[in-house]
């Protein structure tokens, strides 16, 4: 197969639930690389988590053969992708990966906001794109009226698309053809050194980091000596071979094709993604052009709830960065929390998903903190900070100014809900920059956001305002300047780190006051009475009162003289006035999920 001719690399991109692992399905099934006793649906999808969910979270490569109409025998290797906006990261390297891509739209919903990014992902590669119609068996579908919405909407020639059902397995031959005739084959590089890109790796216990590569020039075979270009370290392969789509062992990998090396690597953190592999022999000069590196959007802190399980947390935590080059973590502590770390996600789904394998791949039991963004604070003395916590921020008096970023969105939403999604843009300090209508029914909305309102329970809204139909992709934009101010919540007069927040100044107010309301509900009554208070630097702007157990002193007297239960009352009050003074309030862990829980809301 070292003819380049004969080999087709290309993956599938989609909104999410347009049908992508459907059609891998149908593509593997029509090809032969499934045997039918072993099919079953969403066969790429290894983690339950994605069966579970139906959405992809990693891009998975396969590789197979194909037989085409003129007789010739082919191979193809194609990566699926994910569909959802936190995972754009890895469409992104995937499509580095190939030179074609089949772009998948629902021939009922028709485009939606991710479809359109995708498309323009793939084409700012300059990737050959095959739009194929999906869903063709629904009673609702429009291919014709779909079709003219990507040649509108994404200047792809209305006659090229292709109408499939990959459920039914309808027209998925015609798409495999397609793939023959519309893709073009990898191009040899002009000189001949060996050069691999990694577009992913993964940890295996027994066998160390297996690392994914697209083969550009040269070969590799096991027991060549192999060299990362951006860190110069030298390994040995141990194994190469290709993913049929269970791994499968092979003398080499050749130019053009796709497949995994298995070499002493050790460590996760040696292996960076987007690095190119050269041959330690003759290596090449320069490196491929990689991917822009990924910088994290979101933190919060993740907190062991048992204190022993420090170490296995951070342990964990390494093993899924490895195969997650957008997550990234450092060891922080709380004085409410305890020994944690801090950790950086594209986005609230991937830090949900990321929690989520905590719990199930490691069986750990964590806590999360509040979602924070990146804020910039300019210094009086003209310097410029970073700051992903709120306990970091500096005194007031040094701060000139405060900067938060801002995303660029996408809205894909119908007509009739076009009010309600102006107003809750304008409620999240959004500004509508631009609106295009896609047809009769949807209109699409350009808008500046900044990121930390759109971080809790803005797609939530999105959603349940249109009724499930709104779709969102967002884009980071830049950072601007904004009046933030950090919010404490005192305790008996005590502030607590962990419920600290930076927020905008005109929403201190109404968030203080859900704050201390939900902690009123949690915290459990003292011998005295609690104030739990929101402020701003001294400024009190929100306040609860628990207030105290009361014993009853005087049960014991019956009738006779009422000064003497006055006495016994007023020392109750002088008692409890010297426990105030002294007292501690101990805050329970509900406490602080609650807290997280009004924030979403």
């Amino acid at each position: 197969m070292s003819n380049l001719s004969h080999i087709r690399n290309f993956s599938i991109i989609a909104h999410i639930d347009h049908g992508k692992s459907t059609l891998a399905d149908r593509i593997l099934q029509l090809t032969g690389a499934i045997e039918a006793r072993k099919m079953k649906e969403q066969v790429l999808d290894a983690m339950d988590l994605e069966r579970e969910r139906g959405i992809t979270i990693k891009a998975h490569p396969v590789s197979m053969k194909y037989r085409a109409k003129d007789g010739k025998i082919y191979l193809f290797n194609l990566i699926d992708t994910p569909g959802h906006v936190d995972f754009s990261y890895e469409v992104s390297r995937s499509l580095q990966a190939c030179e074609g891509a089949i772009l998948v739209v629902d021939a009922a919903q028709g485009v939606e906001a991710q479809t359109v990014s995708n498309a323009f992902l793939a084409a700012d590669q300059n990737l050959a794109i095959v739009p194929v119609l999906n869903k063709i068996e629904l009673p609702n579908a429009q291919p014709e009226a779909v079709a003219q919405q990507i040649e509108d909407l994404l200047a792809i020639d209305a006659a090229d698309c292709l109408a499939v059902s990959a459920k039914t397995g309808k027209g998925i031959a015609e798409v495999l053809e397609a793939i023959v005739e519309r893709i073009p084959p990898p191009q040899p590089m002009q000189d001949h050194a060996t050069r691999g890109l990694v577009f992913d790796s993964k940890y295996d216990a027994f066998r160390g980091v297996v690392v994914y590569l697209r083969m550009f020039s040269g070969d590799l075979k096991t027991g060549e000596k192999v060299r990362m270009m951006s860190t110069g370290q030298e390994y040995e392969i141990k194994e190469v071979g290709v993913f049929t789509p269970d791994p499968e062992a092979r003398k080499e990998l050749t130019q053009g094709t796709v497949g995994y090396v298995i070499a002493n690597i050790k460590d996760s953190s040696e292996i960076q993604i987007g690095d190119t592999m050269t041959a330690a022999r003759s290596p090449a000069e320069t490196p491929l052009p990689g991917f822009k590196k990924i910088h994290p959007m979101v933190f919060a802190g993740i907190y062991p709830i048992e204190t022993s399980d420090y170490e296995k947390l951070g342990k964990s935590l390494d093993k899924l960065r490895l195969n997650d080059a957008a997550f990234s973590y450092q060891a922080e502590s709380s004085v409410a929390l305890g020994f944690g770390f801090r950790c950086g996600f594209l986005g609230l789904l991937h830090m949900e998903i990321v929690q989520e394998r905590l719990r199930r791949e490691f069986g750990l039991d964590i806590i999360a903190s509040y979602p924070n963004v990146i804020y910039r604070v300019n210094l009086r003395n003209g310097e410029p900070i970073e700051i992903d916590n709120p306990t970091l921020l500096p005194d007031p008096t040094l701060v000139d100014s405060m900067e938060e970023p801002f995303i660029k969105a996408t809205i894909v939403t119908p007509t009739s809900c076009l009010g309600d999604m102006m107003q809750l843009v304008m409620e999240k300090r959004g500004e509508i920059t631009r609106t295009d209508s896609i047809d009769a029914q949807r209109v699409m909305l350009t808008c500046d956001l900044p990121l930390n309102e759109v971080l809790i329970d803005f797609y939530d809204r999105l959603k349940s305002l249109s009724r499930g139909y709104a779709s969102m992709d967002y884009e980071y934009a830049d950072y601007r300047p904004s009046d933030l101010v950090k919010m404490d919540i005192l305790i008996h007069g005590e502030p607590v780190d962990a419920f600290s927040s930076i927020v905008h100044r005109s929403k201190a107010i109404p968030r203080g006051r859900q704050m201390c309301a939900a902690l009123k509900d949690v915290i459990p009554k003292q011998a005295f009475s609690v104030a739990i208070q929101a402020a701003l630097g001294g400024k009190i702007i929100a306040r609860e009162t628990i207030q105290a157990f009361r014993k009853d002193v005087t049960a014991k007297c019956y009738g006779g003289d009422i000064s003497r239960k006055r006495k016994l009352l007023e020392r109750q009050k002088e008692g409890k006035k010297k426990m105030k003074s002294i007292g501690k309030v101990s805050i329970p862990q509900e406490a602080f999920i609650a807290v997280l829980k009004t924030k979403q809301e």
